[in-house]
Order: structure tokens, then sequence, then C-alpha cells
């Protein structure tokens, strides 16, 4: 079990966030992901005991992308990539707060997780199975709520059937993400606030991780 201060843990949490929203804004635009980025991501959404942050991605090696982005959005949220994904980045975390607020959403996706997770242990060979499972889920729960993420992209990308599954997924797995951060005592004030030191948090995680 590792130890880390609550700040590292919410900063992980948020890199959580910040990287399903760089899922999003890449597939919506490009059409591609980076499959262990991806994996790690979806994942998230079957760890429903896990002993610390770093478990609920694998290890932290799973949110890098995270925290690269993280970093960089916090730093340079004027640049157009990183104003995207801080765009979805809010956006998940006000539809975390949305869902939230029904409890009998959260009892019907998890039960349908848990039975996902069985699935994907037994029958599913490659994420993208996992992908169409789970996005079913987004599709009758969240994208029911008042508010909704306006995914933003390439038509041709956004029309195909595959990639509209995995921006689903991701954004639930996002969603996940949001619910861990606000667990941990995350608020959206700190991102005023504490904009610099989360900022310097995550910066510090992604050097350890190998980026400069």
């Amino acid at each position: 079990m590792t130890q880390r201060s609550q700040l590292e843990q919410q900063t992980m949490a948020l890199a959580g966030v910040a990287q399903a929203a760089r899922l999003v804004d890449q597939i919506s635009r490009t059409g591609s992901y980076p499959v262990e980025f991806l994996e790690a991501t979806i994942h998230s959404l079957f760890s429903f005991e896990s002993p610390d942050v770093d478990s609920v991605y694998g290890n932290i090696q799973g949110i890098k992308l995270g925290l690269q982005n993280l970093s960089a959005g916090l730093a340079t949220a004027n640049e157009e990539s990183s104003a995207s994904m801080m765009r979805y980045l809010g956006a998940i975390l006000h539809l975390e707060r949305k869902f939230a607020a029904r409890g009998d959403l959260q009892q019907v996706v998890h039960n349908r997780l848990q039975h996902s997770h069985y699935k994907a242990e037994h029958f599913a060979s490659h994420v993208n199975q996992i992908c169409h499972s789970v996005a079913a889920i987004y599709a009758d729960t969240l994208s029911t709520l008042s508010f909704r993420v306006k995914v933003s992209g390439s038509a041709q990308h956004l029309q195909n059937e595959a990639n509209a599954e995995i921006i689903r997924a991701v954004l639930l797995a996002g969603v996940r993400s949001a619910h861990l951060w606000r667990q941990l005592g995350g608020r959206r004030w700190q991102l005023l606030l504490q904009r610099g030191r989360i900022r310097e948090v995550a910066h510090t995680l992604s050097r350890e991780l190998g980026f400069r």
C-alpha cells in the first residue's frame, strides 16, 4: 500500500479525470488512442475495493498520460489542446455532481458494472469489447441526466460507432475518477485557489515516471 499525502491522492484522482478528458478529445478528433491508457482508464471502473489510489489504475503508470496533461493544462490552459482537455475535465466534474444526486442511478451503474466486470474477466479479450458493454451503461443512465458532456471533433470519427462507444465508456470512467477525487476531499475551488500546487504535484509525479 503506497503512502501518499492527501494532495497527492487528490491529484492522482484528478489526473484520472484529465486522462479520460484527453482520451475523449483525442478519439473525437483523430479516431486514435493509446491502448495502454485506455485500458487503465476503463479498468478503473472495476476497482470496487482498491486499497489506495494507485491500485485504482493498476499503478501510477496507468495515469501518466493524465498527470502529464493535468500539469500542462493547469500551466497553459490557453493552448488549444490543453483548453479542450480542461473543458472536458470541467464538464466531467459537473456531470459527476449531477450523478451524485441520483442514488437510484448510482445503484444501477454499480450493479451493471459488476456484471460487466464478470463478462470482462471471463469473455472479453479486448478492451473494445469491454467498452461496448460499459457504453451501454452510460447510455442508459448518465446520458439521461439534464446535463450532458458535449463532445466535438471530426464527424467522421464521431459517427463511427466503435469510437462513440469508447467515448461513452471513457466518460463513465472519468465520472468514476471525479467521484474518487471528491471522496478524497477534492473540490472545484481548489482548481482556482490551489491551481499552482496541484500543477506542481502533477508535474513532480510525472517526472518520477520519466517526463521532463
